[in-house]
């Protein structure tokens, strides 16, 4: 678990998984590159991180795709590579498909997906000119499965298993790594921030989230799966059964499945 000098880019770093990933880094000895659409929070995540840690601000939009090749070789510039990029940000979702507006399908796999994937595009040449790196997606459970009320953000996180599993493949023999992680239910900001049909904020914290794992915990066992460049990693409580119940037994779960309340 040392990432000392690592140089590590964390998208959606200034509030709960992107946070944490940022302290937990931080506490290794990694440099870091924080980036959301909100500075004055990451200037107070930077400033919360221990141990003399550089780090850099970097503010972006990963759905303003324009932008991002100059942004990574603004990022780029300041450590002279990236080792590690961890592609976080993201928005979840809470409403049904009869009633939710395009628009909000669109922005939900603009954000969680083709952020992702514009991103990666950015980094990976000089990865690959280096034939060194790792990539990071934090992907969800919802990436596996699928339940009410949740139809754009559990495409975008399929959409992601399928394109960073070929992009794993095609990586094989360049030195670089591809990690996907799938939380269950952590403790974060991420039901109240979750765009309801209209593409407003869903402003409540589902029970079972506010149940769910610490967030520092999470991050915690995130690294170990970095560490060990695990191609996947499933990290949550008993929800993430969820996802073997599908695959050995999916008439089960979609009967479990179909008389959920996403809240």
């Amino acid at each position: 678990m040392d990432f000392s000098k690592k140089v590590v880019w964390i998208t959606g770093a200034s509030s709960g998984i992107g946070e944490h990933l940022a302290y937990a880094f931080a506490n290794r000895g990694a440099r870091l590159i924080l980036s959301s659409r909100n500075e004055k929070e990451l200037q107070r995540v930077k400033q919360n991180c221990t141990g003399g840690t550089e780090a850099m601000v970097l503010p972006m939009d990963v759905a303003d795709f324009d932008r991002l090749p100059a942004l990574s070789e603004q990022a780029s510039g300041r450590f002279g590579h990236i080792d590690i990029l961890v592609n976080n940000a993201g928005i979840s979702q809470r409403s049904e498909v009869k009633d939710t507006l395009f628009e909000v399908d669109k922005k939900i796999m603009e954000v969680n997906f083709l952020g992702a994937v514009a991103l990666t595009k950015a980094v990976l040449p000089a990865m690959l000119e280096r034939q060194n790196g790792q990539i990071v997606v934090i992907s969800s459970v919802m990436g596996k499965l699928g339940t009410p009320r949740r139809s754009a953000y559990a495409a975008s996180k399929h959409a992601l298993h399928g394109w960073f599993d070929c992009l794993r493949a095609e990586l094989h023999n360049d030195g670089i790594g591809v990690t996907v992680i799938c939380p269950g239910y952590v403790h974060t900001n991420v039901t109240i921030n979750a765009l309801t049909a209209d593409g407003s904020p869903n402003k409540k914290m589902a029970e079972a989230t506010r149940n769910g794992l610490p967030p520092d915990v999470f991050a915690e066992k995130a690294l170990r799966a970095i560490a060990r460049k695990k191609q996947e990693a499933l990290i949550g409580g008993k929800e993430v059964v969820g996802v073997y119940i599908k695959r050995f037994f999916p008439r089960l779960f979609f009967r479990i499945a179909r008389g959920l309340k996403v809240s």
